[in-house]
């Protein structure tokens, strides 16, 4: 029987890190559904709210991304899993998606649209999926036996 070391990770930054993942994602969902409203309806405070969503939740998305790039690259590289590797890979491209749609939102009025709404559906659907890989791995190889 082989044991594993567990990794070490900072219970500080494992806090900071479980209270404000979640922020984010649910910034990103709600510029989603508000980019839907702007595209059904074409009231412009929709796209102006989603646009504000965006930026709150790429502002909230720093901190959580530097604690979780310390704790899968570098404090526990040898021992991160290959579903936290891809759970960071999917949040960093989620973040360049919701970069982009940050400037798409900055656009006149209607012009933002259907851009705007499938980099918002785009970043929901990175990250969510992120989320699933991470949830779906046993809870014993996250070391949380």
């Amino acid at each position: 029987m082989s044991t594993h070391p567990l990794p070490y990770r900072s219970v500080v930054a494992s806090a900071v890190y479980g209270v404000l993942n979640p922020i984010p994602f649910g910034f990103f969902v709600a510029a989603f559904v508000f980019d839907t409203l702007y595209f059904l309806t074409t009231e412009v405070q929709w796209g102006k709210s989603a646009a504000w969503l965006i930026v709150f939740g790429l502002l909230f998305a720093v901190v959580p991304r530097l604690v979780n790039l310390a704790q899968v690259w570098i404090t526990s590289r040898r021992s991160a899993l290959r579903a936290d590797r891809f759970d960071f890979w999917l949040n960093l491209f989620a973040i360049a998606a919701a970069i982009f749609n940050a400037f798409v939102h900055s656009r006149d009025a209607y012009a933002m649209m259907p851009a705007g709404l499938w980099l918002s559906a785009c970043t929901v659907v990175l990250l969510a999926i992120g989320r699933i890989v991470v949830a779906v791995q046993p809870s014993a190889e996250r070391g949380m036996a």
